[in-house]
């Protein structure tokens, strides 16, 4: 989907593909008929963008034959269907029935992780519409935590020194650029806005940036206009956004609350978990910053995070949704994120990606029934984002 800003930028608003389960190229064809046409039509859409993920077996197939990159672009364009955008983060096997801390592996230390990324972006030239000024690619940040030492550090950041190498020779020989979102979340090398923004200032701005995701950043406490503004200060590009709600507990502490969260601590996906500096009943809106936090939500829930404080949870909660007591949704969160991007004079950024990868772990009575039901979940979040962006004066294109 794409709409105008007021000052006239053409804003791509998309779905990311990492929902569903594919791990080569005849699987990623086939989600286009399985969901993506489906959720066009239901959304009545001349045009639908995806955020696309690749697995690196896919990737690197495409690469090897690149014939094989227009037949994906031409199977695109006989559905409706674009990319401008590419979630890089998870490399392989992310639908395993566990998945955790593996999403971080290969890390950027690893040279894998580097010829993956520019492997992306390689596609992605080949797939962007005629008419589109860019393309993104989104990417984890630096690693997990622990087991960084220095060593691996210097070499992190050799790769993405290189890394901007390629990019500008890519975007020499195309006439656009493809660029490389950095994206922080809880537990990471880089875990904060601030941390990544410190980070990526000494590198190629011109092709190295930041990828915002608003549930890591609602998860963290982090004040989006602060983020954004940090950002824009250092001269950090904002290259992509993904719109995304966290779940939240307001009183983790009363037990019919810590039952409903037990629900959602599930073998598959890390769920980090942080507890705000303000006690409970704080007033909406009054956030301080993290007080602590643990690496999962089983962790919280066994006494690993003081339950006097409102709890956010990385759990990729449906944007639409909102709350369902005893718990809720950063949904609030993400408006005011999404104000924040959009809503002034000119858009921060102009790659808009809804990433709600969780659909098919969420509580069993939660989740959608089979094909159909998903489709109707991704075309509620598109429907429910898009009209919020216009409320921020966009208009569909």
């Amino acid at each position: 989907m794409r709409l105008t800003h007021p000052d006239g930028t053409t804003v791509h608003l998309a779905y990311c593909t990492n929902v569903h389960q594919a791990e080569d190229l005849a699987g990623v064809l086939a989600q286009l008929d399985r969901f993506a046409l489906p959720v066009r039509e239901r959304l009545g859409a001349d045009r639908l963008g995806l955020g696309l993920w690749l697995a690196r077996d896919v990737a690197a197939g495409l690469v090897a034959e690149p014939a094989g990159i227009g037949r994906l672009r031409a199977e695109l364009a006989a559905r409706g269907l674009e990319v401008v955008t590419l979630n890089g983060f998870p490399y392989a096997g992310f639908h395993a029935p566990v998945v955790k801390r593996a999403v971080y592996l290969p890390d950027w230390a690893d040279r894998r992780r580097l010829d993956h990324t520019v492997d992306l972006a390689r596609i992605l030239h080949g797939l962007l519409p005629d008419d589109a000024a860019r393309g993104s690619v989104s990417t984890l940040p630096l690693a997990w935590r622990t087991g960084w030492p220095p060593e691996r550090a210097a070499t992190g950041r050799l790769h993405l020194g290189r890394l901007g190498e390629h990019l500008a020779k890519l975007a020499a020989q195309a006439g656009r650029p493809v660029r490389v979102a950095v994206e922080p979340e809880p537990g990471c090398v880089l875990e904060t806005t601030g941390q990544v923004t410190a980070y990526l200032a000494g590198l190629d701005a011109d092709h190295v940036g930041v990828c915002l995701d608003a549930c890591h950043l609602a998860v963290q406490f982090e004040d989006p206009r602060a983020a954004v503004a940090g950002m824009a200060a250092a001269g950090v590009p904002l290259v992509k956004a993904q719109l995304g709600c966290a779940v939240r507990a307001e009183r983790p502490g009363d037990p019919a609350t810590a039952a409903a969260l037990a629900r959602f601590a599930e073998p598959r996906f890390l769920h980090q978990t942080r507890a705000g500096a303000r006690g409970a009943g704080a007033e909406a809106g009054a956030e301080a910053g993290a007080e602590a936090g643990v690496d999962d939500l089983d962790q919280a829930l066994a006494g690993g995070l003081r339950a006097d404080r409102e709890w956010r949870v990385h759990f990729h909660a449906p944007v639409h949704a909102g709350a369902e007591p005893p718990l809720g949704t950063t949904q609030a969160e993400l408006l005011a994120t999404m104000a924040e991007l959009v809503g002034g004079p000119t858009p921060r950024t102009d790659h808009l990606e809804v990433e709600t990868y969780t659909w098919g772990v969420l509580p069993a009575e939660r989740r959608p029934a089979g094909d159909g039901g998903l489709a109707d979940g991704l075309a509620g979040e598109l429907a429910w984002t898009a009209a919020a962006l216009e409320r921020l004066g966009l208009r569909p294109t």
